[in-house]
């Protein structure tokens, strides 16, 4: 005989949540939401677990995910094992031979693997690939000093495309080619997840941080915001440091046809799912139009 260990209001409270999860759950239904996952919880076992299941049930609902990951702590890491030493420009790294050829074994290879096997533990069906799979991303030099970093000028999609129509989760390393032969570009991983959402004409990107979000200049975070208010907050400084790469991301995947971008912090649980499913949502969510009120019906 098992007795009940959840009391009966902790129960209710789930099935009301579940509930009135259903407009959100018609809302996001067919629709493909890219997510870049990044910051301290790659390094968390338990953090890691959580994303994957988050995924899951992202795809179990009938929305299509499409996870962009970065692994800048990872590459330093192994880095510094090497003794390869980094030199800066304008307080970029260098990304010389060398270092690119590491950067695409540890974000193709560790990061990468690391993920698909958390998605698939958690029932998924995740695929690796990185930019240079069937010419996903290809890249040019986004500054001539900084070596092999990369700025996506031509995509190719229909690889994800294939992947999330056929059920499969796909995982997506930011290391793309070039249009050279034998190129290989390290992209920002904000950067890949834009152009990717841009390209698929994504209704949501999700830029896991390890901020809370956009803050106004009092401090405090701001839920909603137009492409307008970022620019102004950028040109009177209330935007500053690595807040500005992030915000342009969300501002180039609008003009590529992007319905949203949300900023949020990945270090909160459930994160996503609290962002898509729930009224209350997270983080800052960067708009040029109203909400849907009603949900997506298909007839």
């Amino acid at each position: 005989m098992k007795a009940h260990t959840v009391s009966r209001e902790a129960a209710l409270a789930t099935a009301k949540m579940l509930s009135e999860a259903l407009p959100h759950l018609q809302r996001f239904s067919g629709a493909v939401v890219v997510v870049k996952f990044g910051g301290n919880a790659m390094g968390d076992d338990a953090a890691m677990a959580e994303f994957a299941r988050d995924v899951v049930l992202m795809k179990q609902v009938g929305v299509n995910p499409v996870v962009v990951h970065g692994g800048g702590p990872m590459i330093n890491e192994m880095l510094t094992k090497l003794g390869i030493k980094s030199e800066f420009v304008r307080g970029k790294r260098v990304t010389d031979k060398a270092t690119v050829e590491v950067v695409e074994m540890i974000l193709s290879g560790l990061v990468n693997k690391r993920i698909v096997q958390a998605i698939n533990d958690q029932g998924g069906r995740a695929v690796g690939i990185s930019g240079k799979d069937d010419d996903l991303m290809v890249c040019e030099a986004d500054d001539p000093e900084l070596g092999f970093v990369g700025r996506p000028v031509e995509m190719n999609v229909q690889v994800l495309r294939d992947l999330y129509a056929a059920g499969i989760i796909p995982v997506v390393a930011p290391v793309a080619t070039g249009m050279a032969d034998n190129e290989t570009f390290n992209v920002n991983g904000d950067t890949a997840a834009g152009a990717i959402a841009g390209a698929l004409k994504a209704d949501r990107l999700l830029l896991l941080t390890d901020v809370p979000g956009v803050k106004n200049a009092a401090g405090e975070v701001l839920t909603q915001i137009t492409p307008a208010e970022i620019r102004a907050m950028i040109a009177d400084g209330t935007i500053s440091g690595g807040m500005i790469p992030k915000v342009e991301t969300a501002l180039y995947a609008l003009e590529q046809g992007v319905r949203a971008v949300t900023i949020l912090d990945g270090r909160l649980p459930n994160a996503a799912i609290l962002e898509l499913f729930t009224d209350h949502g997270a983080g800052s969510q960067i708009r040029s139009t109203e909400p849907r009120v009603k949900p997506r019906v298909r007839r």
